[in-house]
């Protein structure tokens, strides 16, 4: 039974939904793919945004493509007291009652009621990979980082699909914490 996998830095950016693209772009506007991302069919975007909070502006976040149906602004925990913000640790989507922010693009802005969350740390997997580590979609597991800094993880949410590659998401204050650089191997226990 497979127990390693490749772990990732998730850093602050934004998914947008179209109508909130062409607010901040103009209409009819298209996200300029800068690069392919691990996950299949998800990339890297040109574009950036500045993120409002009521304290604070954080600067050039980078937009994450494709398009989604909700905007949703992902952050770490230290980038909410920067802005003045209580992010909740969320799953993706998960975004009732989370705090909003105003976006400011170069054609418009967006005054978000809610969808400012800590994405919570997460695993990726493909069908095919839950199979072999023994897991199912929304199981929690934990898992162990090695090395001089190591330590445990706890309630990592799993989530499957034949859409995924393997590779666990952590957001840069928990990387640096552990002393994680991308593709570093963790291991998993259920």
């Amino acid at each position: 039974m497979k127990t390693k996998l490749p772990i990732a830095l998730s850093n602050r950016h934004v998914h947008l939904s179209q109508e909130d693209i062409e607010t901040l772009f103009g209409a009819g506007y298209e996200l300029t793919k800068l690069k392919d991302l691990s996950q299949p069919g998800q990339f890297a975007c040109e574009e950036k945004v500045d993120l409002v909070g009521p304290k604070r502006t954080i600067k050039g976040v980078r937009v994450l493509g494709p398009a989604r149906g909700n905007t949703q602004v992902e952050v770490s925990l230290a980038d909410g007291f920067i802005l003045g913000l209580k992010p909740p640790v969320r799953d993706s989507g998960d975004l009732e009652g989370s705090p909003g922010s105003k976006l400011v693009g170069p054609k418009g802005e967006v005054e978000l009621s809610n969808g400012v969350i800590a994405a919570a740390r997460h695993i990726h997997m493909h069908t095919d990979d839950a199979e072999e580590f023994g897991v199912k979609d929304k199981d929690r597991v934990k898992i162990v980082i090695s090395g001089e800094r190591g330590l445990v993880f706890e309630n990592v949410l799993v989530r499957v699909s034949p859409k995924y590659a393997l590779e666990m998401h952590v957001d840069v204050d928990e990387g640096n914490a552990a002393g994680i650089r991308n593709g570093d191997m963790v291991e998993l226990i259920k």
